[in-house]
């Protein structure tokens, strides 16, 4: 494919959209000609975020004045539950455009299952079927040619990395599993919240959403699928004084007769032909800093001083892999492009 693709992005103004755009207008095939973002609609887009200044992006509109037939693509970058009606409006009267949604709302199979962790009912439950969930290393075939493609959560994506091998090969007991997740301020999105102002959360690392956070839905979903059987993971996400970076700390019981290496062994197995993950060398802690600004994860796994017991870590960037990046990725699986093309970014260090 050569020419480039027209593409609009729905909530231009967070996080999420910003770092989309950072990464896909040095893309050689997707050209951005549509963003949105309706409280600054009219705004160049370098009011908004001055580092994107100057890049020839187009000014922000309203949503209501997009002509859809103008793109090949639409990413969504819109809170859970604001996207729905959209997404659906696109789906049912534009056949050939595709969605690469980075919100919540098509990542669970099961409309029951959204109605009990967002609050409200999904108004359209019959477009689930159109959409694959996006952990792009693991679900390839089924984004080729969905129509939406759902990108997961960060912290589904730093722990699932790590937990669907080890669960599909029957290494680990799927009933046993606690995840300490810890997260950059970035992941709780750019609107004004008392715990992310800088005097509340500098200084201070802070636990959220206690047994009650909406990702937990993600990941019972996707690791009872590896396990093959109904399971519930303990999972606990921290907030850390940083601006991006997140980190998975995964405590496992080992299944009868295995062992770590038998972890360390099947990971470095699946993973050993993908460009955007590394198992690390023995003994080595994954570190934010390792993957800051890329589209990169690292895993290692260590033995517990526990007999029975292991311990895997991840680490990635929230804002790439763990969404704006994993969507380009996903554009590329979609549209038959090589799959590093624009995410070859080297990690920031320091």
């Amino acid at each position: 494919m050569s020419k480039k693709l027209k593409a609009a992005l729905l909530g231009a103004s967070g996080y999420t959209g910003a770092d989309l755009l950072r990464i896909g207008v040095l893309h050689p095939q997707l050209e951005f000609t549509a963003l949105t973002a309706n409280t600054h609609a009219g705004k160049p887009l370098g009011t908004v975020f001055p580092h994107l200044d100057g890049l020839g992006l187009p000014q922000l509109q309203q949503t209501d004045d997009m002509n859809w037939q103008d793109f090949d693509v639409v990413f969504c970058g819109l809170p859970h539950a604001t996207s729905q009606e959209i997404i659906a409006e696109i789906v049912e009267n534009h056949d050939r455009l595709r969605i690469i949604d980075m919100s919540a709302d098509y990542r669970l199979r099961d409309p029951d299952s959204y109605q009990k962790w967002y609050g409200n009912k999904h108004i359209a439950p019959h477009l689930q079927e159109k959409a694959a969930y996006g952990l792009s290393e693991h679900y390839r075939e089924q984004i080729k040619d969905a129509r939406i493609i759902a990108c997961p959560g960060c912290y589904p994506t730093a722990a699932l990395m790590a937990l669907i091998p080890l669960a599909n090969a029957a290494l680990i007991d799927p009933a046993d599993i606690i995840i300490d997740a810890k997260s950059g301020v970035s992941g709780a999105g750019r609107g004004l919240k008392q715990n992310t102002l800088f005097t509340e959360a500098g200084e201070s690392l802070s636990p959220y959403a206690v047994a009650s956070h909406r990702h937990s839905a993600e990941l019972d979903q996707e690791i009872s699928l590896a396990a093959g059987q109904q399971v519930a993971v303990g999972f606990t996400p921290h907030l850390i004084p940083m601006s991006r970076g997140e980190l998975v700390t995964c405590h496992l019981r080992l299944a009868e007769g295995k062992s770590v290496a038998d972890l360390r062994s099947e990971l470095k197995s699946r993973y050993d032909a993908e460009p955007f993950v590394q198992i690390l060398d023995e003994g080595v802690f994954p570190s934010t800093s390792m993957v800051r600004g890329s589209n990169l994860c690292k895993i290692n796994v260590f033995e517990d001083r526990i007999p029975g017991r292991a311990i895997v870590i991840a680490t990635l960037d929230n804002l790439v892999k763990g969404s704006a990046g994993q969507a380009i990725q996903n554009f590329n699986i979609a549209f038959g492009i090589e799959e590093t093309t624009g995410l070859q970014q080297v990690a920031m260090f320091p």
